[in-house]
């Protein structure tokens, strides 16, 4: 593998709305970031991805961008981002921004020319189609939000226009090189502004099957998922080459791609050593019991189904890249609430689940709050949600013939508003977020769980993390924690995750995935424990170990050449 200067990096996501709000105004804003850059300093990230910040009507929170050029007044100035770039170089900071050119908004200018002149220029910006009522839509494809991926384009009742998401965000047409250059100059002005790369969003959306065609219908709307589509798709691989080229590879920007869907054989040109990506978000255990008929049939996960999709991601990216690893993003609910049994919030199984994520091969991310184990919101009924996605779920659910109670309750588990609630900073009034009234509602466990509370409390979460980061960053060891291939170890034993880093060390992760203690058998040798998520370790000898309910270890067996291979 080329070696590259984010590999050793520990990435950090930014929700600006709900991070920190500098002037009261209940939103978060670019300069509440700037006030926090020497925490994340302290907390020892080296990448920061902003969710977007661009001007945008917020149909989407942001991922409906109205002007490309422009910061939203709402999160601050161009100024105030400037000042981000450099204030966070001075800390060794890289910031990411969020690259959303799969579709725009409905208020960007190219749309709105496009409605003037739908057979001009800007007209084959994107996906428009003569129609006239009664007709068949040109597919039936469901747009990822509910309902056809057609809708009326504004002022022209013969007309329609294709959007994969929500309809005030209209797809670009990629298959035209004058849409390709415009976005590759936008990308280019950034990059020459100093920003240290993108997370490309929804990126695969970007080739269409063309012409467009019904498939089988998969509910009673008559509609079919667009990931049918997707499975069918040949050529965005030349879409990405080409981007690629235009603008990462010119400028040695990092790149994270939200790569859903991928074919397995592309994986290679995905993130290879000359991918169109630096890394890709692995989604692996996301996908955990999902069902297309709806999140009303989706189930969390058990801990060999999380342990399997793990393994499963590592073989497969093992001798082809890096992947992010993640547990929580924007778009889902806490990974402490999703990913252990409801109702487990105690610390050592907090730690437990992000020590065994943080530690797999690949670049780890960590989600605003993640770091002090924020956990899912008690939301009370529907009217709390502001989540477009989560309404149109819960609408999929009352078609279905659920009550309203068993709809939401089914639903709401699988919300993206849970991690969208404010940084709990403190115990003060609105979790120290703002001083005036959050745009929305606080966890009510803030007084419970908040950074400050945390920060001066060595067993806390925070410190934990910030041991994981620190421990990634060690000279002695960061060669096999970043580089080093990782080989389970006891896959076979129910609820224990367990498994090799082996570099020029050999370094053992073992984790009890449950609330049962559990006796274990380690390797033959001698080793050193570089990190315990509880105060002491029950070991019988070097071979015998008695696992506490949720205990997690990192052990180092030493140098590679005096180890017996497991």
């Amino acid at each position: 593998m080329q070696r590259k200067w984010w590999h050793g990096k520990t990435a950090y996501q930014i929700y600006p709305k709900s991070f920190c709000d500098s002037n009261g105004d209940g939103i978060g804003d670019l300069r509440g970031i700037i006030g926090k850059l020497d925490y994340l300093q302290e907390l020892g990230v080296g990448i920061v991805w902003l969710s977007p910040v661009y001007c945008s009507p917020l149909a989407d929170q942001g991922y409906d961008i109205s002007d490309y050029y422009a910061i939203d007044p709402r999160f601050g100035t161009m100024d105030d981002m400037d000042e981000l770039i450099r204030e966070g170089k001075k800390r060794g900071i890289s910031i990411v921004m969020d690259l959303v050119v799969n579709h725009c908004s409905d208020e960007h200018e190219w749309f709105r020319r496009a409605c003037e002149d739908p057979d001009g220029p800007y007209g084959q910006f994107f996906y428009i189609r003569q129609w006239h009522p009664g007709e068949k839509l040109p597919c039936n494809w469901r747009s990822y939000f509910g309902g056809p991926v057609w809708d009326l384009l504004p002022g022209h009742p013969d007309r329609i226009y294709f959007h994969a998401f929500h309809k005030k965000q209209p797809d670009l047409n990629w298959e035209n090189p004058m849409l390709r250059k415009e976005v590759y100059r936008m990308i280019r002005w950034w990059l020459d502004k100093g920003l240290g790369g993108f997370r490309i969003d929804a990126i695969i959306n970007i080739k269409k099957l063309l012409p467009f065609c019904d498939f089988p219908a998969d509910r009673d709307d008559g509609l079919c998922d667009i990931k049918r589509m997707l499975e069918k798709a040949e050529g965005v691989n030349v879409f990405l080459r080409e981007m690629a080229d235009e603008t990462f590879v010119r400028y040695d920007a990092f790149s994270v791609g939200e790569v859903f869907d991928e074919k397995e054989e592309d994986l290679p040109f995905i993130i290879g050593d000359n991918g169109y990506f630096s890394t890709m978000f692995d989604f692996s255990e996301k996908l955990i019991g999902s069902d297309p008929r709806g999140w009303y049939c989706w189930r969390l996960p058990t801990a060999e189904e999380y342990k399997d999709a793990c393994f499963g991601a590592q073989a497969r990216s093992s001798d082809v890249g890096f992947l992010a690893n993640i547990i929580e993003n924007h778009d889902e609910p806490r990974g402490v609430s999703h990913y252990l049994p409801q109702g487990v919030t105690c610390d050592a199984a907090k730690k437990m689940l992000g020590g065994v994520n943080f530690m797999l091969r690949g670049l780890p991310f960590l989600y605003q709050g993640q770091e002090i184990g924020m956990e899912n919101v008690p939301f009370a009924d529907i009217t709390e949600i502001d989540d477009i996605h989560t309404i149109d779920q819960y609408e999929v659910a009352l078609r279905a013939g659920l009550p309203k109670e068993e709809a939401f309750a089914a639903v709401v588990p699988f919300s993206r508003d849970h991690a969208r609630t404010p940084f709990q900073w403190s115990a003060e009034k609105n979790a120290g977020f703002t001083a005036g009234t959050p745009w929305l509602k606080v966890n009510p466990n803030y007084t419970r769980v908040n950074l400050a509370e945390q920060r001066g409390r060595e067993d806390s979460v925070y410190n934990f993390y910030r041991r994981l980061i620190a421990l990634r960053k060690d000279p002695l060891f960061a060669e096999t924690i970043v580089y080093g291939r990782t080989e389970p170890w006891q896959r076979e034993k129910e609820n224990f995750l367990s498994y090799f880093r082996r570099g020029d060390r050999s370094i053992l992760v073992a984790a009890n995935f449950s609330g049962e203690a559990m006796d274990v058998s380690l390797p033959d040798g001698s080793f050193e424990v570089l990190l315990n998520n509880l105060p002491e370790l029950h070991a019988d000898g070097k071979t015998a170990c008695h696992l506490l309910p949720w205990q997690f270890l990192i052990l180092d067996y030493g140098p590679m050449e005096g180890v017996m291979k497991a």
